[in-house]
């Protein structure tokens, strides 16, 4: 009871913060939209270097086959993206829908990674929880400017933000704690592959061809600014 306690705390804390990201970027939509691309680029950057330096040594910690499995997600991504624009027709719609389907895996994933953590340990399950966290309202901004990029209008842009990328949090913490003995790490080890594939696709074959197309001045600063923030959560969190 008492890791579920800190769980809880967490999980909810990350839904809050995300949802300051989404609330800040819809209270200055026109700001945004003049920056949308340096937030992909910034984006780009965050999610590739995470997975790699952070998620994809956890996941061959707990399953060294797990590069096959960040290979499946990446390739389940790739026909997503072809499926959503034969369904579409409309490139800029598939690529809001794309890039969503992307961020609410990871986001639920959060909540495992949370759920998982504090089972190991309560210390253990606050360092590895803070940068998630902290991550969290950067995650609201990226996941509004998408849907923005999409086609939504700002309401509904914030309202399926919040949906995909502040509320799948808890869902995934919630969803998954009274079965967390049932899974092996072999099993972890797997899901937490399938993940790093997903972002890696939504980064380096998503977020950075689609952002080259507008590309401004200094928008590859943004993408070194991601980098850099990933590893300084790193760096936060590691023991």
């Amino acid at each position: 009871m008492q890791n579920f306690k800190w769980i809880a705390v967490f999980a909810i804390g990350s839904l809050i913060v995300n949802s300051l990201g989404v609330y800040f970027i819809y209270k200055n939509s026109q700001w945004a939209e003049r920056l949308k691309e340096y937030f992909m680029c910034f984006a780009a950057g965050m999610l590739i270097t995470s997975p790699l330096i952070m998620t994809f040594p956890e996941a061959l910690s707990k399953n060294d086959k797990a590069g096959f499995a960040a290979i499946g997600g990446f390739v389940f991504m790739f026909f997503s993206n072809k499926y959503i624009k034969h369904k579409t027709h409309q490139k800029e719609l598939a690529f809001g829908i794309t890039a969503v389907e992307g961020i609410g895996i990871h986001s639920f994933v959060d909540g495992v990674i949370y759920t998982v953590t504090f089972s190991v340990s309560i210390f253990t399950g606050i360092l590895s929880s803070m940068g998630l966290v902290i991550h969290e309202f950067a995650e609201g901004v990226i996941t509004y400017s998408v849907l923005s990029k999409g086609g939504m209008s700002a309401k509904k842009a914030a309202f399926f933000a919040f949906l995909v990328a502040g509320l799948t949090t808890p869902v995934g913490a919630f969803l998954v704690y009274p079965f967390i003995h049932k899974f092996s790490d072999s099993f972890l080890g797997l899901a937490l592959g399938f993940v790093v594939g997903v972002l890696i696709y939504i980064s380096a074959g998503h977020l950075l061809p689609e952002a080259s197309e507008y590309e401004k001045k200094h928008s590859n600063i943004a993408f070194i600014l991601g980098v850099g923030l990933a590893v300084f959560i790193m760096m936060l969190g590691g023991d």
